[in-house]
């Protein structure tokens, strides 16, 4: 019961965290442009992973979609971490490595309405 509480919890917190970074990139915030514009990504390409990125957090609340809401949220992270490596910014990719790893051990505590 416990440990369901606990991963409702870290669930809730992805999802708010998911929701505020795809709505920040979906309505192209600068701060948002300019980190994606180093990497020479255009607007809509910001708008894009914007549309995904909320479309992961939705899919994470709902015990059938939550495993593909949680790559579909991995993928994005990671893909952040490699172009932060790229360019050879440890500390940003190092940044990212909590939010990561979040994802994966929500997925290892899996949904807590999924039926036994």
């Amino acid at each position: 019961m416990i440990v369901k509480i606990i991963n409702s919890i870290l669930i809730l917190f992805a999802v708010f965290m998911g929701t505020k970074h795809g709505w920040n990139m979906l309505t192209a915030k600068p701060e948002m442009l300019e980190m994606f514009g180093k990497w020479n990504f255009s607007k809509n390409a910001v708008i894009f992973n914007g549309v995904v990125t909320l479309l992961a957090s939705l899919l994470i609340l709902f015990p059938k979609t939550f495993v593909w809401g949680n790559l579909l949220m991995a993928i994005g992270i990671l893909m952040i971490m490699c172009l932060q490596l790229l360019h050879r910014d440890l500390k940003g990719a190092a940044i990212e490595v909590p939010f990561l790893l979040l994802n994966l051990v929500i997925v290892y505590l899996q949904h807590p309405l999924k039926n036994p």
